[in-house]
């Protein structure tokens, strides 16, 4: 994976068709060793295609990956206790947000 991200990142900058060199510089900045064998094969599966190519076959096979919910309860009293149950939950997570809030003492992560 980060053979192809680092690959997306030189197309990004403008490198439209990055070498193998390019590639392991790049890796070789942020301390990882690149693998020249992966690199090589990454190249291959990707010579003669573009970019924009790459994405929309990967939009596509994304498109059709599975990712719906739990199925809804018939009954009505199954819905009936799953909503009270809900409401539940809900008011357990606004009394931890302020309890949360109450132990901060006003001062953020970032300040």
């Amino acid at each position: 994976m980060k053979y192809l991200a680092a690959y997306l990142l030189l197309v990004q900058g403008g490198n439209t068709s990055p070498s193998a060199s390019d590639i392991s510089a790049l890796l070789e900045t942020v301390g990882v060793e690149a693998e020249e064998s992966r690199i090589s094969s990454l190249l291959s599966e990707l010579e003669g295609k573009s970019v924009e190519e790459l994405v929309a076959t990967g939009n596509t096979k994304l498109a059709s990956v599975p990712s719906g919910g739990a199925a809804a309860a018939s009954s009505g009293s199954a819905a009936a206790a799953s909503g009270s149950a809900a409401a539940e939950v809900e008011e357990e997570k606004a009394e931890e947000a302020k309890e949360e809030s109450d132990d901060d003492m006003g001062f953020g992560l970032f300040d």
